[in-house]
């Protein structure tokens, strides 16, 4: 039998450890948490201080959402590359529950706002000039990931030392919304005749009619601008570019950026190319 001079009854360990008789009562049915010592008369649990350590760890994993199962396997990863892999996994994974909960929010605060009158959105039908982009494109996990072409853009710019000669934007080329591996075109106007090397490469744009609402403010908003793109093209029975051409890709243009201003301050126009 281990030595119990020093051991704690299962409430003194429930005390300290922060978790409940219950919890610990599970954690030692899946062998997460064993007693030091359970009385083989009466059946009583009895911890050891030493095991302080392992109840933080798992009642830290427990906070962080990983299940009975995955924290018996990590715990046993402890102080190793699997352990941080796991971790950083996780975070990536709250991180994009987090996006999600926002703009489930966001979509909330739209509906009960709806019929009132969108200050920060206003509608107009633009025709764009021809133009010569420099462009990266690529496929990312979600919309929201677009950041990841513009970090292999800006230091290519740079290395080619490249001035851009306008606002920038994104070129949604999927024929379809798709909430996965969503391919875009980060874009910046460049002078023409322009010439670049992998990973950057030249789009000409021919002149583009196009609808386009004008937001104000986060980026959140933008699903409401198509909404009332939607009800405009509706409304007016306007047929929308759909040739097969990049001139027929909705696009964003960003006015002002996080680079200059407060989200509240953001200016981003998104347009829909008509036929």
């Amino acid at each position: 039998m281990a030595e119990t001079t020093h051991l704690m009854t299962i409430g003194q360990f429930s005390s300290l450890s922060r978790l409940s008789v219950r919890m610990l009562r599970h954690y030692d049915a899946h062998a997460v948490l064993v007693p030091a010592d359970v009385d083989p008369w009466t059946g009583y649990r009895h911890y050891s201080p030493h095991q302080l350590a392992d109840a933080a760890d798992i009642r830290n994993l427990r906070d962080i959402g990983f299940g009975v199962s995955a924290i018996g396997a990590l715990l046993a990863a402890r102080g190793t590359p699997a352990w941080l892999h796991a971790l950083q996994l996780q975070r990536d994974s709250l991180a994009e529950e987090l996006r999600t909960a926002q703009g489930r929010l966001s979509l909330i605060s739209r509906l009960l706002d709806q019929g009132e009158s969108h200050m920060s959105i206003t509608l107009s039908r633009v025709t764009f000039p021809a133009m010569t982009v420099v462009a990266v494109r690529g496929i990312v996990p979600t919309y929201s990931d677009e950041g990841q072409l513009w970090e292999q853009m800006t230091p290519a710019l740079a290395a080619q030392g490249l001035t851009p000669l306008g606002s920038c934007g994104v070129i949604e080329h999927d024929d379809e919304y798709t909430e996965r591996d969503v391919d875009l075109s980060i874009f910046l106007p460049v002078a023409p005749g322009t010439s670049v090397e992998a990973p950057l490469e030249i789009l000409e744009l021919p002149e583009r009619d196009c609808l386009v609402a004008q937001v104000h403010g986060p980026y959140a908003q933008i699903s409401g601008a198509h909404d009332l793109m939607n009800a405009r093209i509706s409304s007016e029975n306007l047929v929308v570019r759909n040739d097969g051409t990049v001139a027929s890709k909705a696009f964003n243009r960003y006015l002002v950026t996080e680079e200059t201003a407060s989200e509240d301050e953001y200016v981003t126009e998104v347009c829909q190319p008509l036929a």
